[in-house]
């Protein structure tokens, strides 16, 4: 961890402490590519409720001060969205051995310190302390290599990924429903997900 940086670990209801400034977070890093995120503080709210109603929800608050400057969240997928679940039942996944990595973010300002492999080092640790499952999976949005708003400087992160231990697996895509800054409303885009097993017993069946 960077020395000035403060860290908290918050779980279930305890996320509700940080949910505005965790909202605010997601909506500024989320408008970067690749995601292209136009939304409002109301959609993140009620969004960030689910993790409140999980008790094994965790999030992961990086602060500089009292701002928060990074955040990694997770929680078991069965308490997840029916659209991110999906894919797993069609490929004869058990959900309830399949802990869910949603975001892991950090202000441009603080990337590159180390602190990315922290969270998901982070959030791996508690999906074992949760009890047993097999796997860890995240997903991120599938984009065109030639899109119109793609930085040029762009660096994809999937290599870093796949040092993690994670494997890019498209048999497992999901489809989720947002209004893109270059849109005038939402649609569906298409997710593809990694994953890494927790346990030498992990099987998709």
């Amino acid at each position: 961890m960077t020395e000035q940086l403060q860290i908290e670990y918050l779980e279930g209801e305890e996320i509700g402490q940080r949910l505005e400034q965790i909202a605010a977070l997601r909506l500024q890093v989320f408008s970067e590519w690749p995601y292209l995120y136009d939304g409002t503080m109301e959609e993140e709210r009620a969004c960030l409720r689910f993790y409140l109603k999980a008790p094994q929800a965790l999030a992961i608050v990086l602060l500089d001060g009292d701002e928060v400057v990074g955040l990694s969240t997770a929680m078991p997928l069965t308490d997840e969205s029916p659209r991110l679940q999906a894919p797993f039942i069609e490929q004869g996944f058990d959900i309830g051995r399949v802990f869910y990595l949603a975001e892991s973010i950090l202000l441009p300002a603080y990337r590159g310190r180390g602190l990315y492999r922290h969270l998901f080092e982070a959030r791996e640790r508690h999906a074992r302390n949760c009890g047993p499952y097999e796997w860890a999976a995240f997903c991120t949005v599938v984009r065109e290599t030639d899109h119109d708003l793609r930085p040029a400087e762009y660096q994809s992160l999937e290599p870093i990924w796949a040092h993690f231990g994670y494997t890019r697996r498209d048999d497992l895509i999901a489809y989720y429903p947002w209004k893109q800054v270059d849109e005038p409303e939402e649609t569906d885009k298409p997710l593809v997900f990694w994953l890494k097993p927790l346990s030498e017993e992990a099987s998709p069946s």
